[in-house]
């Protein structure tokens, strides 16, 4: 079976729909949603050194962390949705905008922000 965005957006909308979900799901309460998802996978990795972050993430527990990621690409695609935007296109326009600001020359192996180059 093929897997693009554009099967999943369906799939998920057909999930939110098929719950009566849509009422909810304004702009205002999917970012606010999308940043408790995101507070969530942080959890994941709070107090826990290198180490333990590598044990977790190549055992038993990392599911927990697919998990909160699904949850924040669900939310992020509903919002999208909700809003019109198109996440392959800004994105590809945000690696250009971003290309520009960080050109390879002076941002390779470099973790300085763009207006410190």
């Amino acid at each position: 079976m093929e897997r693009n965005i554009d099967m999943l957006i369906s799939e998920i909308l057909k999930f939110r729909d098929e719950r009566d979900w849509k009422k909810f799901h304004n702009p205002k309460d999917l970012a606010i949603s999308l940043n408790i998802e995101a507070g969530e996978l942080l959890e994941c990795f709070q107090w826990k050194n290198i180490d333990e972050v590598d044990l977790m993430l190549n055992g038993s527990e990392k599911y927990k962390v697919e998990d909160e990621i699904a949850d924040i690409f669900v939310y992020l695609l509903l919002l999208c949705n909700e809003i019109n935007v198109d996440i392959i296109k800004v994105t590809l326009n945000k690696l250009k905008k971003n290309s520009e600001k960080y050109p390879i020359e002076k941002s390779k192996g470099n973790s300085k922000k763009y207006n410190q180059l």
